[in-house]
């Protein structure tokens, strides 16, 4: 390719930044053959290093990568957590989402705005940042050799105003995952059965609490039959579309494309959810593990675990699973003997991109373009990651295979209902006494999980509750005995989507949540197609003058409902599908904006028209080949 690169040279420190990632440059300049698929680990290289990301530096990444400039500047440009101008190298992002604003993060922001700048230090408002059970939170990043994080949750004005005047401190300071598990100790429990019994660091530990015995099964009795029994066990994705897993993964196995790719989806950004990260933290190696099964299954050689960037003991804890595994011959080649299993799993950073949880935006940011959903067909089970039949599942989808291989698909289908099998996930944060991640089977109601979680504070009563995440829509006091199970939400005209339960007392301003419910999906929206680029805007701009005027708004209203229809009906991925959910579930079932029009359906017949599990925007729909079609699992 005839380059034409800019003028400008990197730095010394962000030459040596880019070249320890790829390799010393050889006499072209470039070196080891190095792929597009290395632009978003070397734009992290520096943006660790440096804080930012220069010309020079960019210049220098795609003389060695073969990357036009203008290209790799819509790529880096697209990530909120790379800065494409100078900026101090510390940087301090405090939470600001809906989980953070009931517990107080704008007394922290309030804090900070009275704090005297400094050169070396600056610090944003930031989406969700994943740790809503201990809310408020803040994340400070400083660059350097090498870079520090520190995430502080629950952090108080002194906290936060002490990282972001001193940076983080070196070493582990968040509490164990252990505390983020309300239930921990309890014998009932199966995902989160060893988070707080086993060292998460030691793989020992983990093989002796029944680690590695799934896939030794897997081992035993060949692909197709672990295929069929994950199919016995009817476990479908826990992501929020709720496909079949089986049914991926057997579209995947019997494609004859080769090679094939696995993909695990650990971008969770959606409002609201936690319970990926706090697996990753708590059981790593159950998380590797079952990737390690879904490789052999699959027929892939080659994992990628896509993880969002906000994650930083996650991301240290499951390279030391990876690091241990390999040494152990349970990844890489020969895997326990056998000469013909070949798998391997890579980490890849996410940068801070909602939309990179859509299933085929992930392929784009792995592959090293802008994370934007592609258009469906071709559906990832026949082109996917590098054009290669490929399956995505999310990391509580994965977990749940060993447990199938172990106790056998008929016997795990007798947890749950007959359509939801097994136990299922949620994340309790918001006005809760005891948020955290809930582990219950399918079918429990929404009153007997808020019970458990000790329901609101004394002396305050329930307002509503926040069901699948910004994506997802409001349900009232009067449907807490609403079955969560995929056929009674989507009968009730909900959904679970991530399982994100955020609860909201008599103290929440529903109009500003809805606000910034709003503001999220404008930030977070690609831009690529027209009905969410210019609609996200639109509900935004609407919803700014009924909070401002509390009129009557009929024609707001109205608008609202215009807009909504229209990203539902023909925006390209689950974002602009879902951007509406929250607001016309705040109108139709709380009363929010006491003028709002009549829906011209009821909840029910307007969810009729919908897939079986309303796709939730961070973890996109994945359908299968056209002779296996059906509603789409979120990766």
């Amino acid at each position: 390719m005839d380059l034409h690169l800019l003028n400008d040279t990197p730095t010394d420190v962000e030459r040596a930044a880019v070249d320890a990632l790829l390799g010393p440059p050889g006499g072209n300049g470039r070196g080891p053959g190095h792929g597009r698929d290395q632009l978003l680990p070397a734009l992290h290289a520096v943006n660790d290093r440096v804080g930012w990301i220069s010309r020079g530096a960019l210049n220098h990444i795609c003389e060695r990568l073969s990357i036009p400039p203008a290209e790799a500047y819509g790529v880096a440009s697209f990530y909120a957590l790379f800065a494409l101008r100078p900026r101090p190298p510390r940087v301090v992002h405090v939470c600001d989402d809906l989980a953070c604003r009931t517990r107080g993060s704008a007394q922290l922001c309030a804090a900070l705005e009275s704090v005297e700048a400094s050169g070396e230090v600056m610090w944003l408002r930031s989406p969700c940042l994943g740790v809503c059970e201990r809310a408020p939170a803040a994340l400070a990043f400083q660059a350097g050799d090498p870079a520090r994080t520190q995430l502080l949750a629950p952090a108080s004005e002194k906290s936060t105003v002490d990282l972001v005047v001193s940076g983080p401190v070196d070493g582990d300071q968040e509490p164990p995952a252990r505390e983020s598990v309300p239930q921990a100790g309890d014998a009932s429990l199966r995902l989160l059965r060893r988070i707080g019994a086993v060292d998460p660091e030691s793989l020992d530990d983990y093989r002796a609490h029944g680690g590695y015995l799934a896939l030794r099964r897997a081992l035993e009795i060949g692909p197709a039959e672990v295929v069929r029994q994950v199919s016995e066990a009817k476990l479908t994705g826990r992501g929020g579309a709720a496909f079949p897993t089986g049914r991926k993964w057997e579209a995947t196995a019997g494609q004859p494309a080769q090679p094939h790719y696995l993909v695990c989806n650990a971008d969770e950004s959606e409002p609201g959810t936690f319970k990926d990260r706090v697996v990753m933290e708590g059981d790593p190696f159950a998380v590797i593990e079952a990737m390690t099964i879904a490789g052999f299954a699959t027929g892939c050689r080659r994992g990628y675990l896509y993880i969002r960037g906000e994650y930083p003991r996650a991301v240290r804890r499951l390279r030391n699973a990876i690091d241990q595994a390999r040494e152990r011959g349970l990844l890489g080649r020969s895997i326990l003997g056998r000469e013909e299993f070949d798998f391997d799993v890579e980490i890849r950073r996410g940068a801070g991109a909602y939309i990179c949880g859509e299933e085929t935006a992930i392929f784009n940011s792995i592959e090293g373009y802008r994370g934007e959903p592609r258009s469906k067909p071709p559906f990832p089970v026949e082109q996917g990651l590098f054009g290669k039949p490929t399956v995505v599942n999310n990391v509580e989808t994965l977990i749940n295979v060993p447990l199938i291989l172990t106790g056998g698909g008929a016997e795990y289908a007798r947890t749950g209902t007959a359509d939801s099998t097994g136990t299922r996930l949620f994340c309790l944060s918001g006005n809760v006494r005891r948020p955290g991640v809930y582990e219950v089977p399918f079918g429990t109601t929404l009153r007997q999980l808020l019970d458990l979680a000790g329901g609101v504070e004394q002396d305050r009563r329930l307002r509503a509750v926040l069901l699948g995440g910004a994506a997802g829509g409001f349900v009232g006091p009067d449907q807490l005995d609403l079955p969560l199970s995929l056929e009674a939400v989507r009968e009730a005209g909900a959904t679970l989507g991530s399982g994100v339960v955020l609860v909201f007392d008599d103290t929440a301003d529903l109009p500003a949540l809805l606000l910034r419910i709003a503001a999220f999906f404008r930030d977070e929206s690609c831009g690529q197609c027209v009905p969410c680029r210019v609609g996200t805007v639109r509900q935004e701009e609407a919803l700014q003058r009924l909070v401002r005027d509390r009129g009557d708004g009929a024609e707001d209203l109205a608008l609202l409902r215009e807009v909504g229809r229209a990203m539902r009906d023909s925006s390209i991925c689950g974002l602009g599908q879902t951007a509406w959910n929250a607001v016309e579930s705040a109108l139709d079932r709380l009363g929010t904006f006491t003028a709002a029009q009549p829906p011209d359906r009821t909840p029910g017949d307007r969810d009729a028209t919908r897939p079986p599990e309303t796709s939730n925007a961070r973890t996109s729909s994945d359908a299968t080949t056209t002779a296996n079609r059906g509603e789409a699992e979120q990766a």
